[in-house]
């Protein structure tokens, strides 16, 4: 079994350490963020890795940073692991750091490679309504996910599938993905295959693209963002005055009497609101149903009990 040490930090990331551990590999240590504070009292809290870690008592690390931090990289050094296996770490890894591994540093990826390099990759295929996604591994160099591809995992994204629900998915086939590929190295059968052609870029997500444009984003627009910020940040609107997320929608594609007079409104204006049949928002090209939302400080809730609360 392979001497491995993990760097990751969220569930994603937990993951694929759980399947490494459970395929009887040496994990020598575990590296992940520091403890944040979190929540309204802003106590310290684990990273999901940290916590998986903790259980199964492996050796974790957890520096502030890992560039010009001789001192971590010299305990790294020392441990002299034959691979490097990083997941949603978070930070960039410096050369030294890269070159530690006799058999390399591999990088899990929430994408097809060379599509979507870069902090955000699950989030952006969705956000664009991309009908295909996947995992890649890969043999980590300097730059932002351009290293050599190893093995790749392709999945359908569903037509209604959140960020949250896709993250889950490929969080397991990259686990799985990331010890087929530590196996296919050891056995010598791994390929490695360069990084050629058109790219894209995967950038972390901003809390201004989280309010929807109903002026300029159409039916289908909306939707994808919706259903991509679910469940990080939440797409909102502003309703009644107040700030109201919105976390599922479908798109209306057929006639309805109660919506017949719907081009006579604007885009952003509410229809129809009745809490046993819909809450219907006027698109630039259409109409959006709005099933379930949640007001300021209060939960997530279905339209109906929303129009029951709330008089539009």
């Amino acid at each position: 079994m392979a001497n491995i040490i993990f760097m990751g930090t969220p569930d994603f990331a937990q993951e694929s350490l759980k399947c490494l551990y459970e395929s009887g590999h040496n994990i020598m240590a575990v590296v992940t963020n520091p403890d944040r504070p979190k929540g309204r009292g802003m106590k310290l809290v684990a990273s999901p890795v940290k916590e998986y870690a903790t259980s199964k008592n492996l050796l974790i690390l957890q520096p502030e940073k890992v560039r010009n931090n001789s001192e971590f990289i010299n305990k790294i050094k020392s441990m002299n692991p034959e691979y490097i296996c990083v997941v949603a770490y978070g930070k960039i890894l410096p050369k030294e750091l890269l070159d530690i591994p006799s058999k390399g540093c591999i990088n899990v990826h929430g994408s097809l490679l060379p599509k979507y390099r870069g902090a955000a990759p699950i989030q952006w295929a969705v956000l664009n309504g991309d009908k295909e996604t996947g995992i890649t591994t890969m043999y980590m160099d300097e730059g932002m996910d351009t290293g050599d591809m190893i093995l790749k995992k392709s999945v359908q994204i569903g037509e209604d599938e959140t960020t949250g629900e896709l993250w889950n998915r490929l969080s397991k086939i990259g686990g799985q993905l990331l010890v087929e590929t530590i196996k296919q190295i050891e056995e010598g059968t791994a390929p490695r295959i360069k990084q050629e052609g058109e790219f894209s870029m995967a950038p972390m997500l901003t809390k201004e693209m989280a309010k929807i444009d109903w002026e300029n984003q159409n039916s289908v627009q909306i939707k994808n963002l919706i259903r991509g910020l679910n469940p990080i940040m939440g797409a909102y609107t502003i309703i009644n005055e107040k700030k109201v997320k919105i976390w599922k929608a479908k798109i209306i594609e057929k006639s309805m009497d109660y919506l017949k007079n719907a081009d006579n409104f604007k885009p952003g204006e509410i229809i129809y609101a009745k809490d046993k049949i819909g809450l219907f928002i006027k698109t630039k090209d259409g109409t959006l149903s709005i099933l379930e939302l949640q007001p300021e400080n209060s939960k997530r809730m279905s339209f109906g009990d929303f129009l029951r609360g709330n008089n539009l």
